[in-house]
């Protein structure tokens, strides 16, 4: 029994599955998005046993991405949470069959209040389908599962489903970078997107030099600096800079003279930049970019104020 393969065959037969999807959207897909969109209420979603479990993964994806969501264990709802559902409010329903009891129970009372309901099955033409206003496909040919028992082509298709419904909600509503950090301010890309780089960037003590420095003293300042680099200051402007790898590539290439090299014989010209208000993000885009693991923080002046580096991002 080849373990990878078996691993490899659960990766064709799901992304074969999630292509086939596409091909079965209609203009309900559209109109469930613009239903969601214009919806003054939340949207809340319900299933039962896996498919409550990707449900309650797809009402967070949309809670985080700008849609008011969560979920609603239809058990629950049935006895006694349905006081949780208003008017204006519009109801995910997802059940692969599309008959399960539980949910099904709730489409009485989600009528007589009028609300908008989607429900997401892989029959178009079962009981919830028929019984709500729009209705997603959700449907496959062959599980992963050897057995055909266990959900799980089923389970991914649903999900990535529900990712559609939520990225299109997005581009709808022009959710940003910043949008989104404001809703994970703990977290890491949360804190990524809010913290500024004066924020996080040394600014006492920094590492300079001129020009005419010696080399010994050039390899003193970035000891000292723990920063792995120096920067060459000249009238009190940015002249260029130095770092421990340039000092390397000195010793292997220039043996014989190094150490009567001089910071203007090693340094580099137009060192990269950023300003002290630009966001992390930025900084980390720019070190990318430019395959640099610092940047100098300049003022408007173009005055030195700091230096801020990769592992600088790692304390948030």
């Amino acid at each position: 029994m080849n373990i990878l393969n078996i691993a490899k065959e659960v990766f064709e037969v799901e992304s074969k599955e999630i292509l086939k999807l596409s091909k079965f959207l209609t203009i309900d897909f559209e109109q469930a998005v613009n239903a969601i969109y214009n919806s003054k209420g939340k949207l809340i979603v319900c299933g039962m046993g896996k498919s409550g479990i990707i449900g309650k993964k797809i009402a967070a994806t949309l809670a985080s991405t700008g849609t008011p969501s969560f979920f609603l264990h239809p058990g629950e709802a049935y006895h006694g949470d349905l006081g949780m559902i208003e008017n204006e409010d519009v109801i995910l329903l997802i059940s692969n069959s599309g008959e399960t009891d539980e949910v099904l129970k709730l489409i009485p009372f989600l009528k007589n209040q009028g609300n908008i309901t989607i429900s997401m099955t892989g029959k178009p033409k079962s009981t919830l389908s028929i019984n709500t206003n729009y209705h997603l496909n959700i449907a496959i040919e062959k599980e992963a599962c050897p057995l055909q028992l266990a959900p799980t082509s089923s389970t991914t298709a649903t999900l990535v489903m529900g990712d559609a419904l939520a990225i299109a909600l997005m581009r709808l509503k022009q959710f940003e970078d910043k949008d989104f950090a404001q809703f994970h301010p703990g977290g890491t890309l949360g804190k990524k997107l809010l913290t500024k780089v004066e924020n996080v960037m040394k600014k006492d003590n920094l590492p300079t030099c001129n020009k005419n420095e010696n080399i010994k003293k050039v390899i003193h300042k970035i000891t000292d600096g723990k920063c792995g680099l120096v920067v060459v200051i000249e009238d009190d402007s940015i002249s260029g800079i130095i770092t421990d790898g340039d000092i390397r590539r000195a010793m292997e290439n220039n043996e014989e003279e190094f150490f009567s090299l001089k910071a203007n014989n090693l340094m580099s010209s137009n060192p990269k930049v950023i300003e002290k208000d630009e966001k992390l993000t930025t900084a980390s885009a720019l070190m990318n970019t430019y395959k640099v693991n610092s940047l100098l923080v300049v003022d408007e002046n173009n005055i030195l104020t700091g230096i801020v580096q990769i592992y600088d991002f790692e304390v948030l």
